[in-house]
């Protein structure tokens, strides 16, 4: 059953909230912070299919969306390794979240504000009610199976994401204990303290509340997180700054040319990416209603604003607005407007992203100005456009943001939670980091790593280029297949010529 605390977080993601009669008297849950909504008997059949295709849709977003996105701008030997990292997460990760994970981000039971009993729900016990994040009578009425399904999506892709930050180089037996053990202790213990009622959300005993105090049981002003600035991409965007700095360069980083092996693929996976994030906004409203409307509408904005913005500096800059500067300014307007996408007006959505790609475009050149090795620029945009993301919501929030006289309360407050994320997420994977170098090492051999990592780590390779066979010549080399030289390769068919 969802806290208390979790129906108090969803609505104060939104300025339409007030839209719909509160009409139901509820009942107290062992956490004193809010009246649990505890639903009808009657499920809301539209809400409910509503959250499990935006589920279905999220997990599109990682298998194949993020791995197509992140597999293409690799190099042509590594493309398998970095594509089964992110099904390793899902596979990893989609296990413990059934176990534990769900228990400890939104159990009942809180533990000092950063988790929550972890054996309360293990194995999903006592997950069959309806519950109902809203407070109006029948309205979004769905099973807590399907909120777990939703969130769930939520925890694997976050995973995912670190991944691109240090590609081609590290053991994927050791990426895939990391993604259960940084799982665990970072995203689980940020996703209770944001949206499960912790010390980041608007609950009494919040941070929130300590700094600018509270009334009748929640803090006077909530923190704005729509569908995760700090609990997905600012989580990330950190945890891959510290790998990247623990495990270190690759071999020949800033003086050989490690270009995309196939933009098209990355293209591809940009827009399913953008497809699936629909479900990732739109989805956490947990109802087809105005809210998740002016979502979709603002994801879209945003996104194409940042697109734009991206590409600008890329023209000015540069001198070409490239085919990947056009999928990373995707990818950074959509990690931007994610927390606040509840909270602006489509005009600010905009302006949100057209600051998101110009502030991503210009942060991916940090790191040959500093000398961290972030492969696929997780850095440059999941962290920076998810801190702008999460900080712009409280100059653009319609209902209390500073542009929009609402003071300087909410910009407070968006701060100190982006850098309470920041500070957990950090100390978090550096000691996960630290633990597995020290034991079962992060690095490839550097032979393995010139020779390319999906033979060592998967016996496979990506393209088979040079086999006899099909219309290939001899060597690979695309002539006719045998062709008048006297060659003996097989056709289509097999047969000799």
């Amino acid at each position: 059953m969802l806290t208390p605390a979790a129906t108090m977080q969803h609505r104060g993601n939104t300025t339409l909230r007030e839209a719909k009669p509160r009409t139901v008297s509820v009942v107290a849950m062992s956490t004193p912070l809010m009246p649990l909504v505890e639903a009808a008997e009657t499920v809301d059949y539209a809400a409910t299919a509503f959250l499990i295709l935006c589920a279905s849709l999220v997990l599109l977003m990682t298998t194949p969306g993020l791995a197509l996105f992140y597999g293409g701008m690799t190099r042509t030997k590594s493309v398998l390794n970095m594509m089964m990292m992110s099904f390793g997460a899902m596979g990893v990760v989609g296990i413990i979240y059934v176990l534990y994970g769900y228990s400890m981000s939104f159990g009942s039971q809180d533990v000092a504000g950063i988790i929550a009993n972890p054996f309360e729900k293990f194995g999903l016990a006592n997950t069959d009610a309806i519950v109902n994040p809203f407070g109006y009578e029948g309205y979004g009425n769905v099973p807590e199976l399907a909120f777990v399904g939703f969130q769930l999506t939520f925890a694997v892709i976050t995973v995912a994401l670190i991944s691109g930050a240090v590609a081609d180089r590290v053991k994927f037996s050791t990426w895939l204990v990391f993604s259960a053990l940084w799982v665990t202790f970072a995203y689980f213990p940020i996703a209770h303290m944001v949206w499960g009622g912790g010390l980041l959300s608007g609950a009494e005993s919040s941070l929130s509340a300590l700094v600018l105090g509270a009334t009748d049981g929640a803090a006077n002003v909530a923190p704005i997180d729509f569908a995760g600035g700090t609990v997905v991409h600012i989580n990330a965007g950190m945890a891959g700054l510290v790998l990247a700095l623990v495990v270190g360069t690759r071999l020949g980083f800033g003086k050989v040319a490690m270009r995309p092996h196939n933009v098209p693929l990355t293209m591809i996976g940009a827009g399913l990416l953008w497809f699936g994030w629909f479900g990732f906004n739109a989805g956490s409203e947990l109802a087809a209603d105005e809210t998740a409307a002016l979502v979709w509408v603002n994801t879209t904005v945003a996104t194409c604003a940042a697109m734009m913005g991206w590409l600008l500096v890329e023209k000015l800059r540069d001198g070409h607005a490239t085919s990947v500067g056009a999928a990373s300014g995707v990818v950074a307007g959509l990690v931007a407007i994610t927390p606040a996408c509840g909270a602006l007006s489509p005009l600010g959505s905009i302006v949100l992203g057209v600051v998101a790609g110009g502030l991503a475009a210009l942060a991916v050149g940090l790191k040959f100005r500093l000398g961290y090795d972030d492969s696929l620029d997780v850095v440059g945009v999941h962290l920076v456009a998810g801190l702008w993301g999460t900080i712009g919501a409280g100059l653009l929030a319609t209902s209390t943001g500073l542009f929009y006289g609402g003071g300087v309360d909410q910009l407070i407050v968006q701060v100190l939670v982006a850098l309470a994320a920041l500070v957990v997420s950090g100390v978090v994977t550096l000691a996960i980091a630290l633990a597995l170098k020290a034991t079962m090492g992060w690095r490839v051999p550097e032979d393995v790593e010139v020779a390319g990592i999906d033979q060592s780590e998967h016996a496979e390779s990506a393209y088979d280029l040079v086999s006899v066979g099909g219309r290939m010549g001899p060597g690979g080399t695309g002539g006719p297949a045998g062709s008048r030289t006297g060659d003996t390769s097989k056709n289509l068919e097999g047969a000799t010529s």
